[in-house]
């Protein structure tokens, strides 16, 4: 059933002009998604205050909550029609009531981290692009027969969430910046393992892919006490988005998988100077895969010590002096990072490898991201001892990547086990950093277990047959020139 309600109401969002891609739909679908997942969630606060016997005060006013407006229903739980506003009264209400009453939160809200401010955030940054209060209706009336209560229904909306933040990546010309492959975070975050009671942090949030999959990886990890799961609902997952969609895309993503208060705040993550980052901002654990290919402007670049217009170099700089000693990092960047000869590649790489423990580089085929030619590396490190010895994997999917050919899971499953120990096989190997060119600390990607064949012809062999297939090529068209 849900499925086919997803399907309709992309069906119906379509039909409005005011709507034309799969990002639209995205967005569009998730601020009355949220609106009812609130609804729902209030719900399930004022039945466990009845039974406690506690006070309950809801989060909006009567006029706003999602019973008053959207749908409402009789004594008989019928809907009534005569007081369920529709067409031009219901755009009319959406755009200068709800909307406006629901922004003033920002501004209400007693701190950041509450629920108000997230509702104040997203309704201060987003708009109704419906055109059609007739359309409208019927996407409302849609979202209506979906039901945030049982751990069922949010496994089911959850996923088909996901499928819907995929297309979106797909849609768009940088898939990477809405969508990261699961099988790909899943694999991150398998050989990172973050604990229960750990802090895990993502600067580029996105859709939240890698903070959802760390909470599914962390609460199967073990039998969860109550204070456990609390600590990890509301003390463990914490992120920054930049860009609106994506966050509240984000923050959507974190609801439907049982994380009712995402700590996603909405800033540029690279507006912070990291010399301001003190021991109680640092996190135990970063999952990330930063926004590549970007020239940030000098004003940004200030924050940093090794100035860069690349977006993704800030970004490793910030998870660097982020993390804590000890902490863990599973970061995506473009490959060509790890042999770059310019001044800031270089220096970023001789940091790394001082700072911290470079224990392994993933290096996945092109066609990985779907939408984009970039060759990616996932990094993965351990901050405060230096790096002795790297640990490389190439991936060998055994294809050609592409929509019809995706990434899966199986493709990982020997870079996971071989990881655990750091195995030796055809497609990994080790080397020792006493051996990289201090100067250029060039990490490029070699494999050592591929021996490519050597031309062993002179120069002027190679001339010569050069000649001598011109000559027969010659002949031929003078052979063709003749029958015609």
């Amino acid at each position: 059933m849900f499925e086919q309600t997803f399907k309709n109401i992309d069906d119906i969002l379509w039909k409005d002009s005011g709507c034309s891609t799969e990002l639209d739909y995205a967005e569009q679908s998730s601020w009355i998604l949220f609106l009812k997942w609130l609804d729902d969630y209030e719900k399930d606060k004022e039945t466990k205050a009845k039974l406690e016997n506690t006070k309950f005060k809801p989060t909006l006013n009567k006029e706003y909550q999602w019973s008053t407006w959207a749908i409402v229903k009789d004594k008989a739980g019928q809907v009534d029609f005569n007081k369920t506003l529709t067409g031009p009264d219901l755009k009319k209400f959406v755009d200068e009531k709800l909307f406006p009453y629901l922004s003033s939160f920002k501004n209400s809200a007693e701190s950041f981290d509450t629920l108000e401010y997230k509702i104040g955030e997203i309704f201060s940054e987003l708009k109704n692009k419906l055109q059609d209060g007739y359309t409208l209706r019927d996407v409302v009336n849609e979202v209506d027969n979906l039901q945030f209560q049982s751990n069922e229904q949010k496994y089911e909306l959850s996923a088909l969430y996901e499928e819907k933040i995929k297309n979106m990546g797909n849609a768009g010309r940088n898939g990477g910046e809405y969508y990261t492959p699961r099988p790909l975070i899943k694999s991150i975050i398998k050989v990172i393992d973050p604990k229960v009671g750990e802090t895990v942090y993502d600067g580029a949030v996105g859709s939240a892919g890698f903070l959802v999959e760390a909470f599914e990886h962390m609460s199967q990890s073990k039998s969860l006490t109550t204070s456990e799961l609390k600590t990890l609902q509301t003390k463990s997952f914490y992120g920054a988005e930049k860009k609106t969609l994506a966050y509240i895309i984000g923050i959507m993503n974190m609801i439907l998988h049982g994380i009712e208060s995402p700590k996603i705040i909405h800033q540029n993550t690279l507006e912070t100077n990291i010399l301001e980052i003190q021991n109680k901002d640092r996190v135990d654990v970063i999952l990330a895969n930063p926004p590549f290919g970007g020239k940030e402007k000098a004003n940004i670049q200030e924050n940093f010590p090794i100035k860069t217009g690349e977006t993704a170099y800030l970004f490793l700089q910030h998870f660097i002096k982020k993390l804590k000693v000890g902490g863990r990092c599973g970061v995506v960047i473009k490959n060509t990072f790890l042999s770059n000869i310019d001044n800031a590649s270089i220096a970023l790489r001789k940091q790394l490898l001082e700072e911290c423990n470079l224990f392994a580089v993933l290096d996945l085929p092109k066609g990985t991201f779907l939408g984009t030619g970039v060759q990616t590396v996932t990094l993965f490190f351990e901050k405060g001892k230096p790096t002795k010895k790297i640990w490389y994997y190439k991936l060998d999917a055994g294809r050609n990547m592409g929509k019809t050919n995706s990434l899966n899971e199986n493709d990982l499953d020997d870079f996971i086990k071989l990881s655990q120990a750091q195995k030796l096989s055809d497609n990994s190997w080790s080397i020792d950093v006493d051996k990289i060119d201090n100067e250029t600390f060039n990490l490029g990607v070699q494999n050592p277990n591929i021996v490519e064949e050597v031309d062993e012809r002179t120069p002027q062999q190679i001339i010569s047959e050069i000649n001598e297939l011109d000559k027969q090529s010659a002949e031929i068209l003078k052979k063709i020139t003749e029958l015609l």
